[in-house]
């Protein structure tokens, strides 16, 4: 299906010659859950190389968007009903899973209902982009100290939201060390979001901060880590051989970006767009399109089928 449409708006995914999805050519063990095949030559070699030795594999996610749908108030957002189990069956047999967000990590650990499940003790989840870490191992948190941009941008935001037409339902989330601004329940989401971009860039330059945009959210945060350095830092500590990402959003660019520089270091790796209508730049460079967290649940799924986690 090259060229076709899935029904999240992204190109299709590959078939394989057997069956949909069934990766026979690798001479992997296949369960009831059938492995896609990648569209790309380094997205099959990166999949064979997690395939044959998982144990020496890293699995990293984006949470909104990747493994919980998107919702009109990210306050509601939860991890998709069989995110858990089937990373908790992956988990075990790879080398390590990170869950990579611009989430703070704490929160991100909530919503995905990550503490004390079976399967998920070696779990890490890297929020803000990096800037924490949060291991299931301790249950314990790393964070930075607040860059003192932040509270000096949450005092300034409500007076250039109004001074710059802000549509009624745009509004502001707190996150800590980070403020978003989002237009997804304002009238004219899009019209909205355009409306901001120059004047939140200019805002956060004053204070020393870079805005990182996302499906109807513009984010002010500090500068320096982003899913990129975050995943190449994690990746270098394992010692992983082998790296799969998958992500939904702009902000998942420098996470596809380190995989490729890793590629070009002979790490294999594979790129996983959890399809969306509203971004098509991860699609474009991705090896494997799914729809959405229910087709990242079906991939988490698949790979805990065809990996025995015995490699070394």
């Amino acid at each position: 299906m090259a060229g076709g449409r899935s029904p999240a708006g992204c190109p299709g995914v590959a078939r394989g010659p057997t069956g949909p999805g069934r990766v026979t050519a690798m001479g992997s063990a296949m369960g009831s859950h059938p492995l896609p095949v990648p569209t790309t030559s380094a997205g099959r070699e990166g999949l064979a190389a997690l395939l044959e030795r998982p144990g020496r594999a890293v699995v990293g996610f984006d949470f909104d968007g990747t493994l919980a749908e998107i919702v009109p108030d990210p306050d509601q957002a939860r991890a998709h009903p069989g995110a858990v189990p089937a990373l908790s069956r992956l988990a075990p047999k790879v080398r390590s899973a990170a869950v990579i967000t611009g989430r703070p990590a704490e929160v991100a650990v909530r919503y995905g209902g990550f503490a004390g499940a079976d399967g998920l003790d070696g779990l890490v989840v890297l929020g803000l982009y990096g800037a924490e870490r949060w291991d299931a191992a301790s249950g314990a948190l790393q964070a930075p100290e607040p860059h003192p941009g932040v509270a000096a941008v949450q005092a300034e935001l409500p007076a250039v939201l109004e001074e710059h037409g802000a549509s009624q339902g745009t509004w502001i989330e707190d996150k800590g060390r980070a403020v978003a601004v989002h237009t997804r329940r304002a009238e004219d989401p899009q019209a909205t979001f355009e409306r901001l971009r120059a004047p939140l860039h200019a805002l956060a330059e004053r204070h020393g901060l870079i805005v990182e945009p996302g499906r109807l959210v513009l984010e002010l945060r500090p500068p320096g880590m982003d899913k990129g350095v975050a995943l190449m830092e994690y990746v270098r500590r394992t010692g992983a051989e082998a790296v799969l990402y998958a992500g939904d959003d702009l902000g998942d660019l420098a996470a596809f970006a380190a995989v490729e520089r890793l590629r070009a270091e002979g790490v294999p790796g594979v790129l996983v767009c959890s399809g969306s209508t509203e971004v098509t730049e991860l699609a474009k460079r991705a090896d494997l399109v799914v729809d959405g967290p229910a087709g990242v649940v079906e991939l988490l799924s698949a790979l805990a089928d065809a990996v025995d986690g015995d490699a070394p």
